[in-house]
């Protein structure tokens, strides 16, 4: 039997799922973007989860009063400074009047549980995930028989395919279908709840599975199995297969259905399905290939032969192995390709690999977390999965214009930092969250760099300017102006940040003590991006062409950033909030990055004082994703070094073994903040796929620059196929020989600016179609004028 060589594209772990309990947690992930399959467990038993990106259990959704006219009075307050009245006044009027709304948890579908009886002690075992083929492969030796367990998503027929075989004769398996068990004591009713309502089956070669869930519809599975000789027997609901030569496993998921018809539906479908599990990997590859090699990375080009143990264990030396870095920017791509799809729910924090009823945080959080997920996508060529992200949030636009009405009288929408499918009213009745009214131009962002990317002329006109219309309108009734005629901007939260000046005196930890002040930063920085990218697109579209003199007027009246005593940018514009540096959250370096506002070249000295301010950021304080996000910063202030440190340390605190990203460190390393139970979070999986791309590419739609942030330790290496706003770029480099050589692509007519690195400054370049002038940035400034088409060549 045939082993595969290792690569960049494949991880192997030589030792079992292993979290004491939550063994899920380190379980190794196939999907198709709908249906996921975990596979943990051991040699003597497996454990397969199933999930479904529709399947969500215990949401409550309540109707919102009118409490529009707290707005006034919370204004009041704050005018008065009783700060900490206004924190908690619009928070306290919903719970007075019984509003209790409560997000949906991810709910999961089905285990799959294989029993084997080793016959000798196990050797060589090895669990494996080849992201080029989207496999989980586990395989280990007992004497001199080698055994294999295979299973990967079908994206061709949407099936779990799984396989058993060895190089003896005989193989005998006990399968059996059931709930995943549950390791939180608070949902232990729960489960049981829904193993009263199991429908169980197993006859000839199939186990049928269903149960209901909390809205009176059914969920399921139907497993089919194919043994090569051996006989089939059936015992107390255990589907038991011996002495087979071969076994192969398919299994089809439901939701929202009646198990009597889609248990018929489904097991004809298996019926229909023919060809071995080789014959089935054959028509899957090509279409998940096709998604994961959009574009391409190499940093070394060492053989690359170590484990996911002994990487971590090089990482947590100090420095992050150069494969490990392929492999995490790789291991993303793979996670977020096999976990979201063009046409279904948007990326969550725990992919499609949730596997408990509750799980912390498995909302989408629209305060940085699922923005993190998507900064990556258009550079690595992706885009095609960022609609996902629109049509989620569309699919609850009377929810957020019906916000913006009763909680503040504003026209407009006001979309709750936190939301699952078809909730979008407000639910964490917390001043944090519901103080907050960031989240509608901070994804409009989203939607303007999405038209940007594929010059999409129809989607502008029908969706992008229409949502940033309707968070401009918000705007436009909730701020108010000063006697200078200058926006104030109150209620105003910096995520989830709390001014120095009034954290607790006694040194009593509280989540988020006082975090309501007047005129965020952030809260400015968004507002400015969303009015500019309003009048931009309006004019390309020659549409609302009346109301832009007046969008401009409001450009006219937001504050200028300020500095403060430290030369740092301060997070509040006004001078009852002091700057507060130890905490997670970077919000207000938002006009660098992800907004492009802020750049060395046209403002060096406000650009400092974003560059003071990321560097005062406390390392105790921080998160697995917020050393993601702080690396983009890094590479955005030029600082490839540093985006590679916050890269070194997430590697060797926020990381398990599996590559799976978690909030936080449990260990008390005092690398990050501290929460016992360590929530997985891949949002940080996809940071680390941006940092990357952020120290070798910066784009935006006037400049890009190859190469802005190459850390020392990156001497070498090739990347193709980026994108840029209107193509592509594909270079190699080496440092030492000062070579640089490549190709920028134009897909459409294309004039921009392109900086070279400084190493490469005597380089060539030269194309047909293209029209290259020196710029007045600087020596290693170029401004191009490409036809569609055309081929700028670069070589040295």
């Amino acid at each position: 039997m045939s082993v595969k060589n290792q690569s960049t594209n494949r991880i192997s772990l030589k030792y079992p799922a292993a979290w004491w309990r939550n063994m899920w947690r380190e379980g190794l992930p196939s999907g198709n973007g709908k249906v996921g399959a975990s596979v943990s467990g051991g040699v003597s038993m497996e454990k397969i989860l199933i999930n479904h990106e529709g399947l969500w259990h215990m949401g409550k959704k309540d109707t919102l009063p009118d409490v529009s006219y707290t707005l006034n009075e919370t204004r009041e307050l704050m005018e008065k400074e009783k700060y900490n009245e206004a924190n908690w006044h619009l928070t306290n009027t919903l719970k007075e009047n019984g509003y209790r709304t409560r997000l949906a948890s991810f709910l999961p579908l089905v285990e799959l549980t294989i029993k084997m009886q080793q016959t000798a002690g196990f050797r060589q075992y090895r669990r494996e995930v080849d992201m080029e083929t989207g496999e989980v492969l586990v395989r280990w030796k007992e004497g001199e028989e080698q055994f294999e367990r295979n299973l990967f998503v079908s994206r061709a027929d949407n099936v779990v395919v799984y396989e058993i075989k060895s190089t003896g004769q005989s193989l005998t398996a006990e399968l059996q279908l059931g709930l995943h068990k549950t390791d939180s004591s608070s949902m232990e009713l729960r489960v049981k709840e829904l193993e009263a309502t199991i429908q169980l089956k197993v006859e000839d070669h199939f186990i049928f599975f269903a149960a209901k869930n909390d809205d009176n519809t059914e969920y399921g599975a139907v497993l089919r199995i194919i043994p090569t000789g051996g006989k089939i027997i059936i015992e107390n609901d255990i589907l038991r297969c011996d002495h087979a030569e071969h076994i192969q496993i398919m299994m089809k998921v439901f939701i929202k259905g009646d198990h009597v018809k889609e248990w018929s539906r489904l097991q004809q479908e298996l019926l229909n399905i023919h060809g071995d599990y080789q014959d089935l990997l054959k028509t899957h590859i090509p279409i998940h290939s096709q998604l994961f090699q959009t574009a391409s990375l190499q940093l070394s080009d060492v053989k690359d032969d170590q484990s996911n143990e002994e990487l971590l264990l090089d990482a947590y030396e100090g420095e992050a192995p150069i494969q490990l870095i392929e492999k995490l920017w790789n291991y993303g791509r793979y996670l977020f390709i096999s976990g979201t799809r063009p046409d279904g729910q948007p990326f969550g924090m725990y992919g499609l690999w949730g596997g408990d009823y509750h799980l912390m945080w498995c909302h989408r959080m629209a305060n940085e977390n699922i923005q993190m997920m998507y900064w990556h996508a258009a550079v690595g060529g992706l885009s095609e999965f960022v609609p996902a992200l629109f049509n989620y949030y569309e699919e609850m636009m009377d929810d957020f214009r019906e916000n913006a009405r009763k909680l503040y009288g504003c026209r407009g929408i006001y979309i709750p930092a936190g939301t699952t499918p078809g909730i979008g009213v407000p639910n964490q009745i917390v001043p944090v969250i519901m103080n907050w009214t960031g989240a509608a131009g901070w994804l409009a962002q989203h939607y303007y760099d999405y038209y940007l990317y594929t010059g999409d002329k129809r989607l502008l006109l029908e969706k992008v300017l229409p949502f940033m219309k309707e968070v401009v309108l918000f705007y436009e009734d909730f701020l108010v102006m000063n006697e200078d005629g200058i926006y104030q901007y109150l209620p105003s939260v910096s995520p989830e940040n709390t001014p120095e000046n009034f954290m607790p005196k006694d040194g009593k930890h509280l989540a988020h003590p006082m975090p309501t002040t007047i005129n965020a930063t952030m809260d400015f920085a968004i507002m400015k991006e969303v009015l500019q990218h309003l009048i931009e697109g309006a004019n390309e579209a020659s549409i609302y062409l009346d109301e832009i003199e007046n969008w401009k007027a409001m450009l006219t009246r937001i504050p200028q950033y300020e500095v403060n005593q430290d030369g740092a940018i301060r997070e509040w514009l006004h001078p009852a909030f002091d700057d507060r540096y130890n905490h997670r959250h970077i919000s207000h370096i938002y006009p660098v990055f992800p907004g492009r506002e802020i750049n060395e070249e046209q403002d060096k000295e406000l650009f400092e004082a974003f560059r003071m301010a990321v560097s005062k950021r406390i390392l105790g304080a921080q998160t697995g994703w917020s050393l993601a996000h702080m690396s983009s910063i890094w590479a955005r202030m030029n600082d490839g070094d540093k985006a590679l440190e916050c890269l070194d340390i997430l590697s060797r605190s926020c990381l398990l073994n599996n590559f799976f990203t978690v909030h936080n460190d449990w260990r008390n390393m005092g690398l990050s903040m501290e929460i016992e139970t360590a929530p997985i979070q891949l949002d940080a999986s996809m940071g680390i796929i941006n940092a990357v791309q952020e120290m070798l590419l910066f784009v935006s739609p006037k400049i890009i620059k190859l190469l802005p942030a190459l850390p020392s330790k990156w001497q070498k290496g090739k990347v193709k196929n980026f994108r840029f706003m209107t193509g592509r770029v594909s270079v190699s480099w080496n440092v030492e020989l000062q070579t640089l050589c490549g190709e920028v692509v134009a897909e459409r007519e294309t004039e921009i600016t392109l900086k070279l690195p400084a190493f490469a400054a005597n380089c060539s370049l030269t194309g047909d179609g293209v029209k290259l002038t020196q710029s007045a940035l600087g020596e290693t400034y170029y401004y191009l004028k490409m036809e569609k088409g055309a081929t700028l060549y670069i070589n040295q």
